[in-house]
């Protein structure tokens, strides 16, 4: 159902945006159940962004052997959601799916997702490196140029 054109003004005077982390947003019972909740009359924001950096931090095994569903944002399958998947080595590509996202959510009410692919260079303090688990992996990572060399060339 298509909110009125006076809820849609309404929501288009806030925008929820949620950042999520790869395994936070796959694995905690919170996201999907405050997506199940959100076309509840007192519950309804007119839709959320869900940003996922999906940059294996949660999950340091390969995707094949930590996730039963391809990307971590297959959930939003379950709520109809739109899914856009951005290289974010690709800041263009990260822009155009936020805009267009915006868009959506804007003119359909409902939750947009967005799973930006990309890698993390270190761990998130000194004792967790990521070399120990993907050392193949991390090896390549340490050799790729910064996204912005990428994004300058």
């Amino acid at each position: 159902m298509l909110p009125s054109p006076s809820a849609r003004r309404r929501y288009r005077s806030v925008l929820p945006i949620l950042l999520h982390g790869d395994a936070a947003f796959a694995g905690q019972g919170v996201v999907y159940e405050t997506m199940q909740m959100a076309e509840v009359p007192d519950f309804d924001v007119g839709g959320t962004i869900h940003v996922i950096i999906n940059n294996q931090i949660g999950f340091t095994t390969n995707p094949l052997h930590s996730l039963s569903m391809p990307y971590s944002s297959t959930l939003g399958k379950a709520f109809n959601c739109p899914i856009f998947h951005c290289n974010g080595d690709d800041p263009l590509a990260v822009s155009t799916a936020l805009e267009t996202a915006v868009e959506w959510r804007h003119e359909w009410g409902m939750d947009v997702i967005i799973e930006m692919v990309c890698y993390r260079r270190n761990g998130p303090n000194k004792l967790d490196q990521p070399a120990f688990t993907q050392p193949k992996l991390y090896k390549e990572i340490s050799q790729h140029p910064p996204t912005l060399d990428i994004f300058e060339k």
